[in-house]
């Protein structure tokens, strides 16, 4: 137990020194724990847990399958952000919805996809591989892309900087999973023990701040249902696939391509929801319409995947 409290508390200090810069500029009436405090502390306690089932070999398979992994980051940090700004344009979303569109097409992964590998008999090996390196790329490309959605869609944040923005992100998210990393390896014993428990914690702390998003956001959602309904889904439908086809066109098995597509199409929600409130806060204290798409594709997404979950599962290719 005394792993666990180490580990906690460093996740704690981690969340108080990348708590948004927003957030302090608004009164201490008007201040939300749950937004300042509990969800950046939720996301962190999410990515421990999917430290908690990584090893440093999982980082080697890029050289290992380098064909495979190749085409799966192509998809996500190159493909992805461009089928979400097509999207946002396309839909002809207001400013801020659109900068969330671009938010949740740069988010990693994370647990949800490896889940939804191993169901769908892809290659989980590969899928946590994808996830371990991708997580660690969007520290960098994530803020990158949100600099430019934000000066293209007309959005302007209260002194958004790239690079305090890309901390924030690497405190709540890589040293997070550096952490649920060390745990397993120095006290394997302890993280088998706990890995799911601290996963089902994980997962309904994720269903929490799905249902928070939208309830915070309803009126907005309601006004704007019409587009970013068909457009969360539409980036989801486009990014299964296009993951899956590049995969088979680019003669990788059926097993791979499985992986390939969820990874291409399943995105973290909680990062987008917590990367919102990080760049541009709202001015009521709730959740920023920036969160708003990640949090209606959280709702949505396990819906949207059913039939390729059923596909997958049923057919028995090589």
């Amino acid at each position: 137990m005394k792993a666990w409290l180490v580990a906690t508390t460093v996740l704690a200090v981690l969340v108080m020194i990348a708590a948004p810069v927003a957030a302090q500029e608004v009164n201490e009436q008007e201040g939300n724990v749950i937004i300042d405090v509990i969800l950046p502390l939720s996301l962190a306690f999410i990515m421990f847990s999917l430290g908690l089932g990584l090893t440093l070999d999982d980082f080697t398979l890029v050289f290992r399958e380098p064909k495979a992994f190749g085409i799966g980051l192509t998809n996500q940090m190159i493909v992805l952000p461009i089928v979400g700004f097509g999207i946002a344009t396309l839909a002809d979303l207001d400013g801020e919805l659109a900068v969330g569109i671009m938010i949740l097409a740069c988010c990693p992964g994370g647990v949800t996809s490896n889940i939804l590998t191993k169901l769908a008999k892809g290659d989980t090996a590969l899928s946590i591989s994808y996830t371990a390196v991708v997580s660690v790329v969007t520290v960098v490309t994530l803020p990158l892309i949100i600099g430019f959605s934000m000066d293209h869609f007309g959005v302007v944040g209260d002194d958004f900087n790239i690079v305090e923005l890309g901390l924030q992100v690497f405190l709540l998210t890589t040293v997070p999973v550096l952490i649920g990393m060390a745990t397993r390896k120095y006290r394997p014993n302890f993280s088998g023990s706990m890995e799911n428990i601290v996963n089902a914690a994980a997962t309904i702390l994720f269903v929490i701040i799905v249902l928070a998003a939208i309830a915070s956001e309803w009126d907005t959602l309601m006004e704007n249902i019409g587009k970013l309904g068909p457009a969360v889904v539409a980036l989801e439908v486009l990014m299964l696939t296009i993951g899956f086809q590049s995969a088979k066109i680019l003669d990788l098995e059926s097993i791979r391509a499985t992986t390939v597509s969820i990874e291409s199409g399943i995105q973290n929600a909680t990062v987008g929801i917590t990367v919102g409130g990080l760049v541009l806060a709202s001015p009521d204290g709730g959740l920023s319409t920036l969160s708003l798409p990640s949090g209606v594709y959280g709702a949505l997404m396990y819906l949207v995947i059913a039939p390729f979950m059923y596909w997958r599962i049923t057919t028995h290719e090589s």
